[in-house]
């Protein structure tokens, strides 16, 4: 008779043989990782299935209007210094919008500056979503750009008469076309960078230029009324419902706790008028307007 130890000595090599013979059919149920079936697929973009192309269509325009200036045509970092999406850990890990919407639609604060937030409808959330996905879909290793040739774009399909309408009535009370902005086209080659350049209130919206202070006439400051009376001015570093944090003029920063309403925090903002614009530009406005500014040479 065996003795229980044997028996239970082979019992257990028996199961571990078992398991390590159908580890290998386990595995050829699934050839890419996470069971995409697409044995080249290294990231959660590369494995959902196709979106839809009319809402992808949708998206596309969507990222021309609020994020190309940011993120680039190619979706790795534009010219006013937004960060390389096909790399984020945000959008790689996205299925649906669920992930991307909340930093559209609350804006987020980053290293090199803020984004402001968009007021988008679902729909349009979840297409813009899909487009970002479709051009991550096919990225390459190390976040490279999509295979093919660059992106080239003409943004000059406005009307230059229009867009001139429309600048009297939206931009006149503050810029010139024979004052401040005299000769603006002719700083530009590409109508492309005319376009991001007017959008971005000359790079003072959204991140900024990479690495570069905000003149002091476009910088957000803000007044704290003191419980004591006093009022403190500086430049809005922070605020939030807890805080509020001013860089004083010697370059130092100074903190006040909120409670409610108090203190009393008064925000001047001198690009007010560009951010409440960039929700209700629709592409003809934006189109137009280019068209307009590509004449001021």
């Amino acid at each position: 008779m065996r003795s229980p130890l044997a028996v239970l000595t082979a019992a257990v090599l028996f199961i571990v043989s078992v398991s390590v013979a159908a580890r290998p059919a386990a595995q050829a149920v699934a050839p890419g990782r996470g069971g995409g079936g697409n044995p080249g697929a290294m990231f959660p973009a590369q494995q959902r299935a196709p979106g839809d192309p009319a809402r992808i269509a949708r998206g596309t325009g969507l990222y021309g209007v609020y994020c190309r200036a940011c993120h680039g045509t190619d979706l790795r970092g534009g010219d006013q210094g937004g960060p390389n999406l096909l790399r984020s850990q945000l959008v790689l890990n996205d299925q649906a919008g669920e992930q991307i919407g909340p930093v559209v639609q609350n804006g987020r604060q980053g290293a090199i500056g803020t984004m402001p937030p968009f007021e988008l409808t679902p729909d349009d959330m979840r297409a813009l979503a899909d487009y970002i996905h479709s051009v991550a879909a096919t990225m390459r290793g190390q976040g490279n750009p999509p295979a093919g040739p660059a992106a080239t774009l003409n943004v000059l399909v406005g009307d230059p008469a229009a867009g001139e309408r429309y600048f009297a009535a939206k931009c006149g009370t503050c810029h010139s076309a024979t004052g401040d902005l005299r000769g603006l086209a002719g700083l530009f080659v590409d109508p492309a960078a005319l376009q991001n350049y007017w959008i971005s209130a000359g790079g003072s919206l959204g991140r900024g230029a990479r690495g570069a202070p905000l003149p002091p006439s476009r910088q957000v400051t803000a007044a704290v009324t003191t419980p004591g009376g006093g009022t403190v001015e500086g430049v809005l570093v922070r605020l939030d419902d807890f805080y509020v944090v001013l860089r004083l003029a010697d370059g130092s920063d100074r903190s006040f706790r909120r409670h409610g309403e108090s203190p009393n925090v008064e925000v001047r903002d001198p690009l007010e008028p560009h951010r409440k614009l960039l929700p209700v530009y629709t592409d003809g406005d934006i189109h137009d307007l280019t068209a307009y500014l590509a004449t001021l040479k």
